[in-house]
C-alpha cells in the first residue's frame, strides 16, 4: 500500500510545483498502476480537473471500459463530492485516502426544481427499452 501511496503523493507534489492544491491519484488493477494523476485546474483553467477526475479518465481510456470495479484509487485527500460522484459511477472497488479534508463547500448554488414531463419520460423510456 505504501507504494502506491508514495506515487501518489509524487503526483501530488507535481501539481503543487505546477502552482496546484497538492493532491495525487493513483489507480491499481491487479497490483498494477494502471493510471496517476494530480490536480490541473488551475494550469487548464477547468473546473473538473481534480486529480480523482483525471486518474478515472485515463483508467477508463486504458481499460477501454467506464466499469472500473475491480480497481482501487489511493489517493493523497478524502474526495470531494464531485470526485465521490465520479468514483461511484465509476464503481471503483476501494478507495484509500491519505488525509481527511477539513473543507467545506464553499460554494452553494441555488437549486430550483422545474418538473418538466418529458424530461422524465425521456429517462423512463430509455431504461424501460434497456430492461
Amino acid at each position: 500500500m505504501k507504494k502506491y501511496f508514495d506515487l501518489a503523493i509524487s503526483e501530488a507534489r507535481k501539481g503543487a510545483s505546477k502552482g496546484e492544491v497538492p493532491i495525487g491519484a493513483v489507480i491499481v488493477r491487479g497490483g498494477k498502476v494502471i493510471a496517476k494523476a494530480h490536480n490541473m485546474r488551475e494550469r487548464k483553467q477547468n473546473a473538473l480537473y481534480h486529480a480523482e477526475v483525471l486518474v478515472i479518465n485515463k483508467a477508463c481510456k486504458k481499460l477501454k471500459s467506464w466499469r472500473l470495479d475491480d480497481c482501487v484509487m489511493y489517493v493523497t485527500l478524502e474526495p470531494c463530492a464531485m470526485c465521490m460522484g465520479a468514483i461511484t459511477n465509476a464503481r471503483l472497488k476501494t478507495v484509500y485516502i491519505g488525509a481527511r479534508s477539513t473543507t467545506d463547500l464553499n460554494w452553494k448554488p441555488e437549486i430550483v426544481l422545474f418538473e418538466n414531463e418529458e424530461c422524465s419520460k425521456l429517462l423512463k423510456d430509455f431504461f424501460a427499452s434497456k430492461r
